[in-house]
């Protein structure tokens, strides 16, 4: 009667207000994230499980033995001699050769990367090849920006060169065939210049799927993401407010390294600083879902470094083509490297670094890791959606 056993009435957010987007809420969420990253960085120590990976990835996914490089014979010869020479690169199960006419219908394919290399046979072989005092020449091109199958390439072409020279017998000019090599992209073969691209892609993963892994794995530990789901802020809100701090990480670790790359490493940068930026930001895109994803679904810190450590980083580092031949590697492993999104960002990185801006290079590669990027979003959107519930 006097009104004290009469229930309050409940201040409640409408529905509406929070599924709207607000900057404002989503900036508190970005700069409450930022602050907690600076105040607790974790550094991860895996002492058991890195050991048995690395075994495991040595002994079955990785080998270094080059077999069936593809390359290019231009015949732009069709004297006897030269068709013998051609037959005789096309005769060996180490090479793989696809024949022309014209060395404008490879070198496209070289610089796209679908050949390591090219061997021309001049239009006057056989004239240089009859006459005793003149030296044949045979010329091959090679991709240099892999420095290990470049320096393969062009020895076994001269084991080849030499083989059917011998075979001519006592018709063969004592001069013989000499091969004058020509390195495209990395005319010196430091194999610097080639990892040193791969390098950032190797510190942009770790920045993205270590770190984000333990973001909401750390809140659930913590007890406060039962405070940050009671809030008005959406999962999307909440999902952009955690990730944000870690892209602009990545990005600027992206221009540090680029500025080390080039001025101290003497790495050419020959594409453009956008075409950099954009690859690495659209590359964040997969590091920083797969990473929340983890994070997400383990709810704790230690599980989710692990995973991690053993579904980021390591295939980053082993089956990227960052240190071994893609190539090289059996067919199953072949096939998973297509799913591992550093593969095209160490591809794109190594095109813009020594050959410059290669859009038909660059746009496969875009497509694919902005495609696996969303997908890890959407999973991770699903699973704390289920967390919600």
């Amino acid at each position: 009667m006097n009104g004290v056993n009469e229930p309050r009435p409940h201040h409640r957010v409408p529905l509406e207000a929070m599924r709207r987007f607000d900057p404002k809420r989503l900036w508190a969420l970005v700069l409450k994230e930022s602050l907690q990253a600076m105040r607790d960085p974790s550094t991860l120590l895996i002492a058991f499980v890195l050991p048995v990976v690395l075994l495991f990835l040595f002994a079955y996914a990785v080998s270094l033995d080059v077999r069936a490089v593809r390359i290019g014979v231009v015949q732009e010869s069709e004297s006897a001699s030269a068709q013998s020479l051609a037959a005789a690169f096309a005769g060996t199960r180490y090479l793989d050769v696809t024949f022309a006419h014209d060395r404008r219908e490879v070198a496209d394919r070289v610089v796209s990367g679908s050949l390591r290399g090219f061997v021309v046979i001049p239009q006057d072989f056989e004239q240089r090849l009859a006459n005793r005092g003149a030296q044949p020449l045979v010329q091959i091109i090679t991709d240099g920006s892999q420095p290990n199958t470049a320096n393969y390439v062009t020895n076994y072409a001269q084991g080849v060169v030499q083989t059917w020279r011998n075979g001519l017998g006592v018709e063969a000019s004592p001069a013989g065939v000499t091969l004058e090599p020509r390195y495209w992209f990395n005319a010196e073969l430091e194999s610097r210049r080639s990892l040193v691209p791969g390098a950032i892609a190797i510190v942009m993963t770790i920045i993205g799927t270590m770190l984000t892994a333990l973001v909401v794995a750390r809140e659930w530990e913590r007890g406060t993401m039962e405070a940050v789901l009671s809030t008005p802020a959406s999962v999307v809100e909440i999902l952009i407010g955690k990730l944000l701090p870690y892209f602009a990480l990545g990005m600027l670790s992206t221009l540090g390294a680029t500025v080390l790359a080039v001025f101290v490493f003497d790495v050419p940068l020959r594409g453009s600083l956008a075409a950099l930026l954009l690859l690495s930001a659209t590359f964040m895109v997969p590091a920083l879902g797969q990473g929340l994803l983890i994070s997400s679904v383990t709810r704790n810190q230690f599980l989710a470094a692990q995973i991690a450590l053993f579904s980021g980083f390591l295939p980053a580092f082993m089956l990227s083509g960052f240190l071994y031949e893609i190539d090289a590697m059996p067919a199953p492993i072949r096939a998973i490297t297509w799913l591992i999104p550093a593969r095209y960002f160490v591809s794109s990185l190594k095109t813009i670094f020594l050959a410059g801006d290669i859009w038909a290079v660059f746009v496969p590669n875009l497509l694919a890791m902005a495609g696996i990027g969303i997908l890890f979003f959407l999973l991770a959107k699903r699973a704390t959606r289920k967390n919600l519930e």
